[in-house]
């Protein structure tokens, strides 16, 4: 059988269509990338979550991560361009962080921080293929801070965000997927 480990988590890619998780098995989920974008822009228009929080907390429910909320609370100080300071957009440090969650590594010199850095470098590129560049300030550079047009432009920044960092992962973890 053809199996890869990444953080301590087992898939099977090939023969079986499932996924092993700890030992437990789970057959291939189907990740539907249109209901991750809206779940996203809705927890930030609903106010229950900003952008970098809205990203995590979306991609830990679609992929049922085994993480509890501490990352949700991890991503508060990230949105507004980190601490509203107008930095690197906070949806792309909650993206980079659910990669984290799934690719990176929490045991020295495990090499699983090389997927992590090449999956987020991936998201980085996109963002800036989209949007020409990831400064929160320049985002909303003619926009009043709070204003609607503000508000509107980053649910849609945090529910592409989410989205595409939804296909980054299910991409490499060979999951079906519903563009």
């Amino acid at each position: 059988m053809n199996y890869t480990c990444y953080n301590n988590f087992l898939f099977d890619y090939v023969l079986l269509n499932l996924i092993i998780l700890k030992g437990i098995i789970y057959m291939k989920k189907t990740i539907d990338l249109q209901v991750i974008k809206k779940r996203a822009e809705k927890y930030y228009r609903d106010g229950d979550f900003f952008c970098s929080e809205a990203v995590v907390k979306t991609i830990k429910e679609e992929f049922n991560l085994d993480a509890d909320d501490t990352m949700i609370k991890a991503a508060s100080g990230f949105p507004c361009g980190i601490g509203g300071m107008g930095c690197t957009c906070g949806a792309i440090t909650g993206g980079v962080m659910s990669i984290g969650m799934i690719f990176g590594r929490s045991l020295p010199k495990d090499p699983s921080v090389n997927t992590a850095m090449e999956l987020s470098g991936e998201l980085y590129k996109s963002f800036i293929k989209s949007h020409k560049t990831s400064c929160c300030k320049a985002l909303t550079a003619k926009m009043e801070l709070g204003s609607q047009t503000h508000l509107n432009q980053c649910i849609d920044i945090t529910g592409d965000v989410a989205y595409e960092t939804a296909r980054i992962i299910a991409e490499k973890l060979d999951l079906n997927i519903n563009y």
